[in-house]
């Protein structure tokens, strides 16, 4: 097969002045240095996001004093405010930093001179950027279209397929007329919602998948993926199977793959539902809104493995989805917790996981075709080697060698900040009856290959009681479920 097909957001371009770094209050109190009072709200249209020139123009008709001096002392008071009190904005380097890892380009995209854009980069790092375009580099500035034009032309990306991230309304015009998406995040001044545009109050927790959504807008559809394991069948809660459709519909979701079906509940949901469903074995099953138009793997698989089917959804796409359930014994963060195993045992112990992984592997690559999206999802009993730097467990390593990537860490890349636990809701102790906490680890996974993901989260309904008390509970189940939202490229 070839490699996934390359994510529709192309690059994204940046602001500097109070959307990287803190420079807006610097320049702001630059040019009240240079006009000799406080500026008021009435004076932001001629400061923000306005090149010095334009401000050194506007100071000219107030003082009387030359512009090209108004210019130059405006250079020399914010330069040297930049050089001694240049502060990163909340989550820009974390979004860099992301950025960077998924091979996405970054631009500097400025109204100040080269020689203040300079200062600035070298306290970032120049390398984070692939293009820097100043004041220096076009002929008109913010707010004409010609800035941002030019960084798409030099990084040979359409406009269109591109997300700017500004601070001001100046910006947010430029990068909307070059026919960019934008993402604003305002500084000092406020800027509306608009068709095309996202504002937020800062760019702390934005992430690519974030910026994807922004550009898929309106030439995609969107599929939403659920995987549950409904716990054997869900039969240790009260009338589970109105608390499973229940938290189903609550999820929109509209293909699920599940495991521990206890046999018919593929089935019995589908047919409340008004749905398709494919079953395999006593153990898994795959529901769907979309028909099914072929089914993989082996029917009567035994309670570990994995099927598939394909689904047509809308504009002709098909897509593969398969579920799996891999066995949990020996169970990887027991021995990690409890006995102490060193990484090499613990690697060594997932040898039976790691067979049903290469197996599933082997039976999607045989009936996988190039046009055709995959989905992987499912119950693996093994934590992720994206979550714990000092054990690459080797299941999800496994996958992720095969082109498959974690649609939950493509949207969370932080294990510390969104460790997406799976197991379990239900068990905060060990159900031995020591007291221990229970380790609590993200064991199951929407994976995909040819897809954009635009969210992805787990899913619990209501506070479930700890085992053993469960029956009452309105969540069904012993694992928390993952709902991942791809969005699918048209077929025109």
């Amino acid at each position: 097969m070839t490699p996934h097909t390359q994510l529709p957001l192309q690059a994204v371009l940046f602001d500097m002045d109070g959307t990287l770094v803190d420079t807006e209050r610097l320049w702001w109190e630059a040019v009240e240095q240079v006009a000799g009072r406080s500026l008021t709200e009435a004076d932001q249209p001629e400061v923000l996001g306005r090149p010095v020139e334009h401000t050194a123009g506007w100071l000219a008709t107030t003082t009387g004093a030359s512009a090209a001096d108004l210019a130059a002392e405006l250079h020399r008071e914010f330069a040297a405010r930049v050089r001694t009190g240049i502060v990163p904005r909340p989550g820009a380097l974390d979004l860099l930093d992301a950025l960077a890892r998924d091979g996405v380009p970054t631009a500097l995209v400025t109204a100040s001179p080269r020689a203040v854009a300079d200062t600035v980069l070298d306290a970032l790092g120049a390398s984070r950027f692939a293009v820097s375009v100043t004041a220096d580099d076009t002929g008109p500035t913010k707010p004409a279209p010609d800035p941002y034009l030019a960084a798409c032309r030099a990084l040979g990306v359409d406009p269109a397929a591109c997300v700017a991230v500004e601070d001001t309304q100046t910006g947010v015009s430029s990068a909307e007329a070059a026919g960019c998406a934008v993402l604003a995040v305002p500084s000092l001044a406020p800027i509306d919602e608009a068709p095309g545009r996202t504002v937020r109050a800062s760019l702390a927790g934005v992430t690519p998948a974030h910026l994807r959504a922004m550009v898929t807008a309106g030439t995609t559809d969107e599929l939403r993926v659920l995987t549950w394991n409904l716990w054997l069948g869900g039969s240790k809660v009260d009338d589970h199977r109105t608390k499973q459709l229940k938290a189903i519909m609550e999820t929109g979701a509209d293909v699920v793959g599940l495991q521990e079906t206890a046999g018919t509940a593929a089935q019995e949901l589908a047919e409340v539902l008004g749905w398709h469903h494919h079953r395999a074995g006593e153990n898994l099953g795959i529901i769907s809104r979309h028909p099914i138009t072929a089914r993989f793997g082996d029917p009567d698989v035994g309670f570990y493995g994995a099927a598939g089917v394909r689904i047509a959804i809308a504009r002709g796409r098909e897509i593969d989805v398969w579920t799996c359930h891999f066995d949990y014994t020996p169970y990887g963060p027991y021995e990690s917790a409890f006995d102490g195993l060193p990484a090499t045992d613990l690697i060594a112990h997932e040898e039976t996981r790691l067979a049903q992984m290469r197996d599933t592997l082997s039976r999607i690559a045989e009936v996988a075709e190039d046009a055709v999206p995959v989905i992987l999802v499912g119950d693996f009993n093994s934590p992720s080697h994206l979550d714990r730097p000092d054990v690459e467990w080797p299941v999800t390593k496994a996958a992720a060698d095969a082109g498959l990537r974690d649609s939950y860490r493509e949207a969370h890349p932080d294990p510390t900040a969104a460790p997406g636990h799976t197991w379990s809701p239900i068990h905060p102790v060990h159900e031995d009856g020591s007291g221990r906490p229970e380790p609590q680890d993200r064991i199951d996974y929407v994976l995909h290959r040819g897809l954009t993901v635009l969210d992805s989260r787990t899913f619990v309904t209501g506070n479930p009681s700890p085992w053993p008390e469960v029956s009452g509970n309105c969540w069904p189940s012993d694992h928390a479920a993952v709902l991942t939202v791809f969005g699918v490229p048209r077929v025109s």
